[in-house]
């Protein structure tokens, strides 16, 4: 594939544009605000999401979604709550006489209707009577690091194991190595609550409590990830992989995660609304703590640092006290689901 569009001019969609394009790819970038697209157009970088990287000359903007649908394939990197309208207006402007491949770069579930970004897909490639081809990628990505040409390893996934096959070997440079998984909803789901895992374990390193706390913390949250991924139809051999355990492992540690950033200020006393009051994009796990919780709930899985977070996010609860509660639950194997 050498025709590719990429539908989110964020920090993570910029990154992708610019390394494809910099390999061989031609890249069709879409902001979703015409002055933004002009901006990037005219100074052939992102200094707002991906300060310093100089845009390859294969790297093309635009603000109408209408030229990404005439593209081989397109990767959707936009927020989960605005997943489900681009996607329909994309669809209102492909063909319908060939499938269309959608590549998921979003990690997160929809608030209202608790549906991955697959299900998503599908339902309105239902209502727009088009055939869609879905892929989702996952796993341990810095924008930063992508577009500067760090090492990146990732999985793409699809129900289609022929597509993740070929989209493995398609998008693969010398610096972005791809795996290829049948499993969607392990990818889709680690790579949605690893964020909300992300925000406890910067509560912890913000609490000064040590990489003791830290490590317990993550392998606690793989748990639950892992719990949650296999009650929807995951497999547990995808979430100890890449999707769960490599990008959990990137988001609890150093600095790179907008969730671990957010849970360090909260540690330091500072109210969820001061936070995004600050910043002009909000961190996924704010969003995804309600809905990973909400599924839980629906699935009967037991969540309770997924839980903890809604209550230092939303209630208002202590980080000190949350971390005392967590240790005072009752004692049990460490196999128990």
């Amino acid at each position: 594939m050498k025709r590719l569009g990429i539908l989110g001019a964020g920090r993570w969609g910029t990154a992708l544009a610019a390394h494809l394009a910099a390999h061989g790819r031609d890249v069709v970038l879409w902001a979703r605000r015409p002055e933004f697209a002009d901006q990037l157009r005219r100074e052939r970088c992102n200094r707002e999401y991906l300060p310093g990287i100089d845009f390859p000359p294969r790297l093309r903007v635009s603000a109408e979604i209408a030229e990404i649908a005439d593209q081989e394939a397109v990767v959707v990197v936009v927020p989960s709550h605005g997943f489900r309208e681009v996607v329909r207006q994309l669809l209102a402007h492909t063909a319908n006489d060939r499938p269309t491949i959608l590549i998921s770069a979003t990690k997160g579930i929809e608030a209202e209707t608790l549906a991955r970004m697959s299900q998503v897909s599908f339902e309105e490639a239902v209502v727009a009577d088009r055939e869609v081809r879905f892929a989702a990628l996952g796993g341990p990505s810095s924008a930063a690091e992508l577009a500067a040409g760090s090492p990146t390893v990732v999985v793409v996934s699809s129900e289609d194991g022929e597509l993740a096959a070929d989209l493995r070997h398609s998008l693969a440079t010398p610096s972005f190595r791809l795996y290829s998984t049948t499993d969607v909803v392990g990818v889709e789901l680690g790579g949605t609550t690893k964020n909300v895992i992300a925000i406890a374990a910067g509560v912890v390193s913000g609490l000064g409590l040590g990489q003791t706390t830290l490590a317990a913390l993550v392998t606690r949250g793989l748990h639950e990830i892992t719990r949650l991924g296999m009650a929807c139809g995951g497999r547990s051999r995808t979430l100890a992989g890449l999707a769960g355990l490599g990008d959990l492992v990137l988001t609890c540690t150093g600095n790179l995660s907008q969730d671990f950033r957010l849970g360090t200020e909260l540690a330091a006393g500072k109210t969820l609304q001061e936070i995004t009051e600050a910043t002009p994009t909000v961190a996924e796990g704010v969003r995804n703590s309600l809905a990973v919780a909400a599924l839980a709930k629906r699935r009967g899985v037991e969540m309770p640092i997924t839980e903890q977070v809604v209550r230092i996010l939303y209630e208002h609860k202590s980080p000190r006290r949350t971390v005392a509660d967590l240790m005072m639950r009752a004692l049990r194997a460490e196999t128990e689901l």
